[in-house]
């Protein structure tokens, strides 16, 4: 490689800040080996560059191709962790982008139940980290998704003691008795029995 060249792992990294979607994708065309790409500097935390695009959040529609794009050529760097025991999933929980958790969830490689269930070294879940930051509607997705809300951290805290306003609590508190609710009328209607179709035999 010539002097003058910056390192492609760089350039990448480079471009994913920018949010220069184009640049992104004509590295990766190039240099594919770059999609792992773990940050090894004390900064950078071992994570990839799903990681960081998922840190980053931009919303502009480009972001969220590289994502895609980044998701669907390498879905096994969705569940890996940086130095801290976080995910991509984690890191698109921590910063609200819902648009880019429901693409990371599609293609994790582990299903979307244990993508969600995942905990960081301190035993925090992606829900924790949506909790502590008050984004609603990751909330909502993760709940989907089949997350806990009584899962405990390393200090005993479920993802509701996290919550950052008692707007976040009462919404998420909300979520968790109409999953609940709907949990019971599923075993209720199982339990009292369905109606079994019987096809008609020919004449």
């Amino acid at each position: 490689m010539s002097p003058f060249l910056i390192d492609p792992a760089l350039r990448i990294r480079r471009a994913i800040h920018a949010n220069d979607p184009l640049l992104a994708q004509r590295i990766l065309k190039s240099h594919p080996n770059m999609l792992h790409n773990p940050d090894t500097s004390p900064r950078g935390l071992s994570n990839s560059n799903l990681h960081l695009a998922a840190s980053l959040g931009h919303t502009e529609v480009g972001f969220i191709d590289s994502v895609l794009a980044l998701a669907e050529h390498n879905p096994a760097s969705i569940p890996r962790r940086d130095a801290r025991g976080r995910d991509a999933i984690m890191e698109a929980s921590l910063g609200g982008h819902d648009t880019v958790l429901q693409i990371l969830l599609t293609w994790d490689p582990e299903g979307a139940a244990a993508a969600v269930s995942r905990a960081d070294a301190d035993g925090n879940t992606a829900l924790h980290f949506a909790s502590s930051n008050g984004n609603l509607l990751v909330l909502r997705t993760l709940l989907a998704a089949g997350a806990d809300p009584d899962r405990r951290n390393v200090w005993n805290w479920t993802a509701i003691s996290y919550s950052a306003t008692v707007a976040a609590e009462v919404y998420l508190k909300g979520l968790v008795a109409e999953a609940q609710r709907k949990k019971l009328a599923q075993r209720e209607s199982e339990k009292a029995g369905g109606v079994r179709v019987v096809d008609q035999p020919e004449a």
